[in-house]
This record gives C-alpha cells, sequence and structure tokens, in this order.
C-alpha cells in the first residue's frame, strides 16, 4: 500500500488529480482548496455517493474509486456516501422511464457487498476513509424539511437536465419524486460539507445542484470532478452487468485477465488512462506497437491492481491455451452424485450445467444449448434433451463441459 503524502505541491497534486477528467467545475476552486489544505494541515471531504441498486461492481466503478483512491493517497479524507434512502427513489439520471424502488432493507444488504469491493481498491485507514448512509439525515426529515429544500430550487432548472427535457417533451410521464432526486442527493453535499464530489458524466447536473445548495446554505461550494463511463467489451454500450459487456471487480486472475485481452483496440487508450498509473509516454508507445502487445500490457497491469498475490504467468497460460482451443489444467470440479442418475445410469445434460453453477435452472441450460453456448470436451454440444452416460462420468479426468470461452467445470462421479 501507497504512503499517504501530505506534502505533494499543489501543481502535482491537480496534474495527478486531472489524468482522466471529463468535468472539472473549476479548477481555480480546486487549486484554491488544495493549496488552504496544505497551509492549514486540514484534509479536504471527497464525497462519492453511491446508490447500492445491484450488489455487484465491474471496472467501471473501479474508474472513479481509483480516483478516490488518489485523494486518500495524497492524504485527503474520502467519503463513501452510500444512498441507502436515495436508492428507494431510484436515480432517473439517463433513464428514460421510471425507475423501480427498492426497500430500505434491499439497499442495505446490497450495500454490505458493494463495501466489501470497494476495499479492493481504497483505503480503510479512518483518517482517509469514512462511511456514511444518507438516511442517516434524509430519514428523520419531516413534511415541512422536505417543502424548505424544495423552495430552494425552480422546476425550471429542475427540468434543464437532458433526460427529464426529453421525456416531458416525448410524453414519457415523469414521477414527482423523480424531480426531488437531485435535491436529495445535492442535500448530501450540504450534510456532509463535501469539498469535492466525484461522479460519472451522467451525474454532473445532480453533483453542480449539490454545489449550488451549499452556496445557499452558506457553504463554500464544492468543486465537481466527473470521469467518463467506462464502455464495456461490446465497445458500444457502457460497461453494465445486465449487458453482459462487463468485466468483474471480484473475477478470478484468469478471468479478468481474458476479459481485458479483448477489449477492442480502439477503446485501449481509454483503459490505459483510466484503469492503469502508466505514463503517458508508455502508453503512445504500446498503442503505436502491436495491439496484442498492448493488451497483454493492459490485462497484466490491471489484474496485478486487483489481485496482488495472483500469479500473472498462469493468468496468462491459461488465457493462451483457451484461445488456442484447448482445455486449462486448474478447473473446478463438481461431483455427480450416483441419486442424480435415471434407471438407464444416466443424468440429463441439462442438469448437470445446473449442478456446474453455469446457470440457474434447467430451462435456462436447456436455452445455453440450443444457441450452442455449450461445449463438453472442446466440442460444442448441441441437444438441449441429451444425456451423459454412469461411464462418461467415470472416466479418467471425468467430463469436462464449458460454457463461453472461459468457464470450465470437470463433472465427476460421486
Amino acid at each position: 500500500m501507497n504512503e499517504i503524502r501530505n506534502n505533494v505541491p499543489v501543481d502535482e497534486q491537480l496534474e495527478l488529480l486531472r489524468r482522466g477528467v471529463v468535468d472539472l467545475v473549476s479548477e481555480d476552486d480546486l487549486r484554491r482548496k488544495l493549496t488552504r489544505s496544505q497551509e492549514t494541515g486540514q484534509p479536504l471531504r471527497v464525497k462519492l455517493g453511491a446508490d447500492p441498486t445491484r450488489p455487484d461492481l465491474h471496472l467501471g466503478h473501479a474508474v472513479i474509486l481509483r480516483k478516490m483512491r488518489q485523494f486518500q493517497d495524497l492524504g485527503h479524507k474520502v467519503i463513501m456516501l452510500i444512498g441507502d434512502f436515495t436508492a428507494m427513489i431510484g436515480d432517473p439520471s439517463g433513464k428514460s422511464k421510471t425507475r423501480p424502488p427498492l426497500t430500505l432493507e434491499q439497499t442495505r444488504a446490497n450495500a454490505h457487498s458493494y463495501l466489501e469491493q470497494c476495499r479492493l481498491v481504497l483505503r480503510e485507514e479512518p483518517e482517509v476513509l469514512e462511511i456514511r448512509y444518507n438516511g442517516e439525515w434524509l430519514e428523520p426529515m419531516g413534511y415541512a424539511d422536505v417543502i424548505r429544500l424544495a423552495s430552494r430550487y425552480t422546476v425550471a432548472r429542475i427540468m434543464e437536465r437532458d433526460d427529464f427535457k426529453k421525456r416531458f417533451e416525448g410524453g414519457v410521464p415523469i414521477a414527482m419524486h423523480e424531480l426531488l432526486y437531485p435535491l436529495t442527493q445535492g442535500y448530501d453535499s450540504v450534510a456532509l460539507h463535501a469539498d469535492v464530489e466525484l461522479g460519472g458524466t451522467d451525474q454532473l447536473f445532480n453533483n453542480l445542484v449539490g454545489r449550488a445548495l451549499q452556496r445557499d446554505y452558506d457553504q463554500e461550494p464544492q468543486v465537481v470532478i466527473t470521469l467518463p463511463l467506462l464502455v464495456g467489451l461490446d465497445g458500444t454500450e457502457k460497461m453494465s452487468k445486465s449487458l453482459d459487456n462487463y468485466i468483474g471487480l471480484t473475477d478470478e486472475p484468469h478471468a479478468m485477465f481474458a476479459g481485458l485481452m479483448k477489449v477492442p483496440d480502439r477503446l485501449l487508450d481509454n483503459y490505459f488512462t483510466l484503469l492503469t498509473d502508466l505514463p503517458r509516454s508508455r502508453i503512445e508507445e504500446l498503442l503505436a506497437g502491436h495491439p496484442v502487445a498492448a493488451h497483454r500490457e493492459l490485462a497484466r497491469a490491471v489484474v496485478a491492481w486487483l489481485h496482488p498475490a495472483a500469479d500473472l504467468d498462469a493468468a496468462e497460460a491459461r488465457f493462451r491455451a483457451v484461445a488456442k482451443g484447448g482445455i486449462p489444467e486448474n478447473i473446478p470440479a463438481v461431483a455427480v452424485f450416483p441419486e442424480e442418475l435415471d434407471e438407464q445410469g444416466r443424468v440429463s445434460m441439462a442438469r448437470l450445467v445446473v449442478l456446474a453453477g453455469l446457470e440457474p435452472s434447467n430451462g435456462a441450460a436447456r436455452k445455453l444449448i440450443q444457441n450452442r453456448g455449450l461445449k463438453l470436451g472442446g466440442e460444442t454440444y448441441s441437444d438441449a434433451q441429451g444425456h451423459l452416460s454412469r461411464e462418461q462420468l467415470h472416466q479418467e479426468g471425468g467430463a469436462v463441459i464449458q460454457k463461453g470461452k472461459d468457464k470450465f467445470v470437470r463433472l465427476t462421479l460421486g
């Protein structure tokens, strides 16, 4: 873990903190805050709000977490704000329709998983990390408090937001609670006395509302920093689990390595800039060379960062073996017990896919097989009603099934 540095010259801090940034409102304000922090020894309070609508994080989330880590390494305190209360509203940013609400219990369960994964990137020392939940101040608010908060912003300014404007012009309903969301998120910055707020580019409007509200509450306005939304492996849409174009933050080293080797060539610059500390000169050198070499360095750098103890050579060797159509040596094994066999000593392939943990149900397994997404012993398996015999499971090495390009399971008779 890097040492916390609180004596880095302000110009050097700015150079580091500007890397990969899209919006910085404003650089003069940030310079002034950094200078004062250095003079007084008082660290900046850097806020990142996250509504835990999903329990799993991916490399797209890591882009902002890396920026938080940079602030930590410079000696500043980051505030990981879990929007347990705002997640019940559902952030309408970038959405073409109202999002379904979550219960407080759902948001807090997701938050536990969220924070565990954040710790893969963030430091945990209390002087540089504060974890808060906005239910602390939002849940006790009464109706009169909400009216007073709403009186501080106009409908015209709220409707300047692009997604609200498009929905209104298109006749798509906008619920009243959605109009309150930017105000609610902005009030978090007031409650926390944030000096800086980070977010994706889709959060620029909301974060600027926080800046305006702080001024209205006689606080010094926060600096707003946005970072780009990482494009996923499909090369088109932002990285998202629902689009299956993601690399999970907790993926095993070999799976992460394989995913990074699939990044479209035109996105390499973006991935190097946002997910590594490589200097610009080295990135340009790699981009000018062969794409495979650039992918390899990207994969090794990111895997080493998130899995410091990983055997990078083994991860790369597994990728090469799979790319050539081979079967890796170290793959999970699942025992199939005799009670799973029918009277003829067979078990359906769909059931085996479920037992292997590759699909949640027999129906999903049959769909996978019908879509030619399953292999048996390296060969495509397309019989959705097919079976494996006792002898096939009992043979030396068992039966190896494969979903996609790098999900292998060895099935043996238990």
